[in-house]
């Protein structure tokens, strides 16, 4: 194992050596023009014929941030940031536990938590004291090299779930990118040349060409196709319809006629589905439809992949959605409260699917970087050690409690309550007079910040950490900013 290992660093050596030499002759001309192009900058400050000490010069050009004018924010984001946001009118300065205080001083319970985002609330001091520890230490370095705070994470994760092994990246789309191309290498390791994952429709899976396409919601397609088409390889059904599934699963099975005969095969590749819909409206797994799911896979030589992004680390109430269904994926992703705040994904595989990936078949510059990695063990560890999981049921079921009584106060405009843990949702029901999104708007004008999940679902996500006393008076500035909305309407 020794030998191989040394003759691997050697053969990496040799290479990165090839390829600096092939570098510094294919370059030497550009170079050149790069240096006559510098000498000519800075003709005003030194001679052409000059030899300026290195460091002496400067990019006469170059505004430091320091000099931007940031007196108005909304200008900068108007005329610098591309508007991929609908923003609200407010910019938040500082945060502490499940209260953010805006740039007036203003304060307002935080029942979005950055989307799902920051587990342990806001200014944690374990998250904080662990971050601020390792910029002291070394914050990036390459997946050249081992980095121990990532090998201690990939282990937490297999330990506390049905994994064997992680990747890490920076998010949840590329996390579940990976999960796409891991899915894709594995159906072609059994001969298929034409694989397809499933997805359900009203699912939302990321915002790369692969995993947009992977979201089934057209509207997030528009002005992205080619030819009319999004990337190939992907068909939907609807969530929660066994038939429709079974169904799917055999017309793709079939390989068309004219492809055989081309030496071509289509088969399912995967299965890939959220145990709970997010930004579908908060919608939860049928437990029949993924153990269909399961067996449609093991059938089919296919892989059930479970989307984890928002619904997993704790936010159901145990640690992973899919254990909310009593079913096991062979690959499931995270990111969101993965970290905390701080970027990391992470898309964890068992068995046969853990073996998939070798050297050179996927990669990513920053994931499972020193910082991240130790954002996420200071959240691990912290959901560990606190009992986040009981405070996250508990606190479940006292909004589920809660947001009940104002329905029934309120029928005309609020309709079912449903989710699990601290991710569920309210519908608004189609009569109300009322989109999610206004009334995430008359929320905010209470102090309490929501968002909106689809046009007609408000969503409720605060922190994992939330305190009972919180939840009581998100409640209490929920229910007054209905009863201002059905006041204002009669």
């Amino acid at each position: 194992m020794m030998l191989v290992q040394k003759a691997s660093v050697l053969a990496a050596l040799l290479t990165l050596s090839s390829g600096a030499d092939a570098f510094s002759s294919s370059t030497s001309s550009t170079s050149n023009r790069a240096l006559s192009t510098t000498t000519q900058l800075h003709a005003g400050h030194h001679s052409p014929s000059s030899n300026p000490k290195p460091g002496s010069v400067t990019t006469p050009n170059l505004i430091p941030p320091s000099k931007i004018d940031t007196s108005s924010i909304a200008d900068l984001f108007d005329t610098r940031v591309y508007k991929t946001y609908g923003r609200y009118p407010i910019t938040f300065v500082s945060g502490q536990g499940s209260t953010l205080t805006d740039e007036n001083g203003r304060e307002y319970l935080d029942f979005v938590s950055g989307i799902a985002t920051c587990a342990l609330g806001h200014n944690n001091p374990s998250l904080t004291d662990a971050v601020c520890n390792q910029m002291g230490k070394l914050h990036h370095v390459s997946n050249l090299y081992y980095t121990p705070g990532q090998g201690q994470l990939a282990a937490w994760l297999c330990e506390n779930s049905c994994a064997d092994k992680a990747f890490f990246c920076n998010s949840g789309a590329e996390s579940n990118e990976a999960a796409i191309k891991l899915a894709r290498k594995h159906a072609s390791g059994r001969g298929i040349t034409d694989p397809v994952i499933i997805t359900a429709e009203q699912s939302f899976h990321g915002r790369t060409l692969a995993t947009v396409t992977a979201t089934a919601q057209p509207k997030y397609h528009k002005g992205f196709t080619y030819g009319g088409e999004m990337v190939r390889g992907f068909q939907y059904t609807p969530y929660n319809d066994l038939e429709a599934l079974e169904k799917l699963v055999k017309e793709i099975n079939v390989t068309p006629e004219e492809d055989a005969k081309a030496g071509r095969k289509r088969g399912v590749a995967a299965i890939m589905l959220e145990p709970l819909q997010g930004e579908g409206g908060i919608i939860p797994g049928n437990p029949e439809y993924f153990a269909l799911a399961r067996k449609l896979c093991d059938d089919n030589g296919a892989l059930l992949m479970l989307d984890e992004v928002q619904v997993g680390m704790g936010r159901s109430g145990s640690l992973w959605g899919h254990e909310q269904l009593d079913v096991v994926p062979d690959v499931f992703t995270s990111a969101k409260a993965l970290g905390g705040g701080v970027p990391i994904g992470a898309m964890m595989a068992k068995g046969e699917a853990a073996e998939v990936f070798g050297p050179g078949d996927h990669a990513s510059t920053y994931g499972g970087n020193p910082l991240a990695c130790a954002a996420g063990l200071a959240v691990a560890e912290y959901l560990s050690e606190h009992d986040i999981l009981a405070n996250v049921r508990a606190r479940g079921c006292q909004l589920t409690r809660g947001l009940a009584d104002i329905t029934k106060r309120y029928p005309s405009v609020l309709g079912e309550v449903r989710g699990w843990g601290l991710l569920k949702g309210v519908v608004i029901k189609e009569d109300a007079g009322c989109t999610a999104a206004e009334l995430v708007g008359d929320a905010m004008a209470e102090g309490l910040l929501l968002v909106a999940a689809g046009p007609s679902v408000v969503r409720f996500v605060p922190p994992l950490v939330v305190k009972k006393s919180e939840v009581a008076e998100a409640l209490s500035r929920f229910e007054k900013a209905i009863a201002k909305r059905v006041s204002d309407s009669s």
